[in-house]
């Protein structure tokens, strides 16, 4: 898909998202490294104004972890929501994110904990949380990549899944007008609320429920969904866990992990 077919709805979204979010703005760019790079930049240099910041492809994306994530124009949705932020707790703010962004494009969309979204045992995409000091409050930079269009699989640990298998209709565009305010809510929410009413709508998609779990120092377990807090509740022998800051390898029954 060439760029001069990928008309994005920028007013729209800034009508549906100024009145609850005041000098917010959104940026289109036809070319970036990282829009999670470009707004951390900018809030160092005293830019802490709320964005909705869209690269059309991005050159050095990254994911959890330092992992690379790349995109072209059109096969992928890549963007970052950068706003100050001062929730009481930051636990479990990825995962409300991860409930937004599946909530607002398709009911079988999963997540898997603590920043990925599913289809099917594939990742459709993941999230990117960044946050740098403003004294009292801090400015957080919000990072979403999306498959929009098939991917290649090489060099992958996880097999790709993309948006247009089960939502045809969708290109990034649309995706993005689907998804932006409601992200804006959520992320509204969380800040008065915390995780807390973002629980059982995570565990309603969550992918590791009562599967078998193998955790970063090795760990094996059972996983039974997530505290108040966003914390990954595993069943293990010596008794329950709750992980905080852990990368999960699901191990299904048919294959030695994912």
């Amino acid at each position: 898909m060439s760029r001069a077919h990928l008309l994005w709805p920028a007013e729209a979204i800034w009508e549906a998202v100024s009145p609850q979010l005041p000098d917010f703005s959104v940026e289109i760019l036809p070319e970036l490294d990282s829009t999670n790079s470009e707004l951390m930049r900018r809030a160092r240099a005293g830019r802490l104004e709320p964005v909705l910041l869209v690269a059309e492809a991005q050159t050095a994306g990254r994911g959890r972890l330092g992992r690379d994530w790349q995109s072209t124009s059109g096969d992928s949705l890549t963007f970052s929501l950068g706003l100050p932020l001062a929730p009481v707790d930051w636990s479990g703010l990825s995962l409300a994110v991860g409930v937004a962004v599946a909530e607002s494009l398709h009911p079988e969309i999963g997540l898997k904990w603590p920043n990925d979204l599913w289809w099917q045992d594939r990742k459709l995409g993941g999230i990117l949380i960044e946050t740098t000091s403003l004294g009292v409050q801090r400015y957080a930079v919000i990072g979403v990549g999306l498959n929009i269009a098939p991917r290649a699989a090489a060099g992958l640990s996880t097999p790709p899944a993309w948006l247009q298998a089960i939502a045809p209709e969708l290109d990034a565009p649309g995706a993005l007008g689907r998804l932006a305010a409601p992200l804006v809510q959520a992320v509204q929410a969380f800040e008065r609320l915390g995780f807390a009413p973002f629980q059982a709508r995570f565990n309603a998609r969550d992918m590791l429920q009562g599967r078998p779990v193998t955790l970063s120092d090795g760990t094996r377990g059972q996983a039974l969904g997530v505290g108040q807090d966003g914390a990954l509740r595993v069943q293990t022998a010596q008794g329950l866990q709750e992980i905080t800051s852990a990368e999960v390898s699901v191990r299904p029954a048919d294959s030695g992990g994912v």
